[in-house]
């Protein structure tokens, strides 16, 4: 099969492009020929094959400066023709058997959907985030979990000020996505994938093509992560510092800690030099933040903890850090929102605690810092969850039956009338 991934970043910048980077890994190793389309970034995978189609690189947070630079930023965020124009040419080359697509929204736009209308090739899109229901991404109004638009429509964005306070970045994103539901700009997509069951509910109650969802785990290759190995060890946080991940709760939750247990925070963001600072007023000393690791580091910083915690004061969807620490063996805690609650089972591979209460927090983490033993079982049926329930070979599968799903569902181009002589 010919798989074309397109996402409007091609490099390990987040959760969504990690989870693309592993899956067309994935699919390569069991055969697939797998081809990449997104935007022009100087992090880009290197030696992509395409990128001299891809549209410029545009950078909108913060947005680019000057009105004209603004006003060609907040046109493309509608309709992008060059992301539409380059993937027409890419699709030409390419002749893929199905578009994946990713987080097309802004630097590309529903444009490349347009492009993939006209060739006649079938869209599956994997939904990271709110985007189709919130016009800002992360159901959040100023860093206050809201769900406004999911019952009133987009437009509510620019009467609430959602994006910062700001009415213009607001009324922007809301006129977007207005004006893409009124176009039915995502009627190309034949089947949209939720990796958590809150994600595709609250798709619902938005009306996102509820007849179209479907929802697929994530998956977690437990043959490359080393488990755990004896009990013992300390507090990680690994992830996105920005004040929707709710490291400031954890960091003022080390306060109900033991002395002498070690928090480690790996992960880089705009959040980091507040977060600093916090720790050096409230728990000096006993805080570690290490920046942004790769790959076999982060696994052995996992291995070494007691417990990971993944304090989002936002509703995530399905989110990797939960699914990384049972792979390696090591227990959470949680916070209930979002998709958080259907991954952790409380008493059994981890806890679920209220969302902002640092003395919840510190609690839970002490209690499993404190009885080593236990919290090593949980991290083991953790473990033991991810290879059940999120095995590479039945994602791979699952994905292979949408696939197929949204060419079922492709419509069929009527044959041309006959000339008559």
């Amino acid at each position: 099969m010919r798989v074309l991934h397109v996402n409007k970043f091609l490099h390990r910048r987040g959760g969504a492009e990690g989870y693309l980077l592993d899956l067309a890994e994935l699919q390569r190793a069991a055969g697939d020929e797998v081809g990449y389309f997104g935007m022009a970034h100087p992090d880009n995978e290197p030696d992509l094959p395409y990128a001299g189609n891809f549209p410029p690189h545009v950078e909108l947070d913060p947005p680019p400066p000057g009105l004209r630079s603004r006003l060609n930023a907040a046109g493309r965020m509608i309709w992008s023709p060059a992301s539409r124009r380059g993937l027409a040419r890419v699709i030409a080359d390419f002749r893929p058997d199905v578009l994946h697509l990713h987080n097309i929204y802004h630097q590309l736009s529903p444009s490349v959907l347009a492009a993939a209308r006209s060739a006649g090739v079938p869209c599956v899109l994997t939904m990271h985030d709110y985007k189709l229901a919130c016009p800002s991404y992360q159901l959040l109004d100023r860093g206050t979990v809201c769900q406004a638009c999911v019952g009133a429509g987009p437009l509510m964005a620019a009467r609430r000020r959602c994006k910062g306070g700001s009415l213009t970045a607001s009324t922007l994103l809301a006129v977007e996505s207005w004006l893409h539901r009124e176009l039915r700009a995502y009627d190309p997509v034949q089947v949209f994938v939720s990796p958590s069951r809150f994600l595709a509910e609250v798709m619902r109650r938005a009306g996102v093509y509820p007849d179209r969802l479907a929802v697929v785990n994530h998956f977690v290759d437990t043959g490359a992560v080393p488990v755990k190995q004896r009990p013992g060890g300390g507090v990680l946080y690994a992830g996105r510092l920005s004040t929707e991940k709710g490291v400031d709760v954890l960091v003022q939750a080390v306060a109900g800690l033991p002395a002498g247990v070690p928090v480690e925070v790996a992960g880089d963001g705009p959040a980091r030099p507040a977060l600093q600072a916090l720790a050096d007023r409230v728990a000096a000393g006993r805080i570690r933040f290490h920046g942004r690791l790769d790959k076999a580091r982060l696994q052995a910083l996992i291995r070494q903890a007691a417990v990971v915690a993944v304090p989002s004061r936002w509703h995530e969807n399905q989110p990797m850090a939960v699914l990384e620490a049972f792979a390696s063996g090591v227990p959470v805690v949680g916070t209930d929102l979002g998709g958080i609650p259907e991954l952790i089972t409380a008493g059994s591979d981890g806890e679920i605690v209220p969302a902002g209460d640092p003395a919840a927090l510190g609690a839970a983490l002490a209690a499993l810092v404190a009885n080593p033993e236990r919290a090593y079982a949980m991290g083991r049926a953790g473990r033991a969850r991810i290879e059940r329930d999120f095995t590479p070979d039945g994602h791979l599968d699952r994905l292979r039956e949408l696939y197929q799903l949204a060419a079922d569902r492709l419509p069929r181009r009527r044959p041309a009338p006959a000339v008559s002589r």
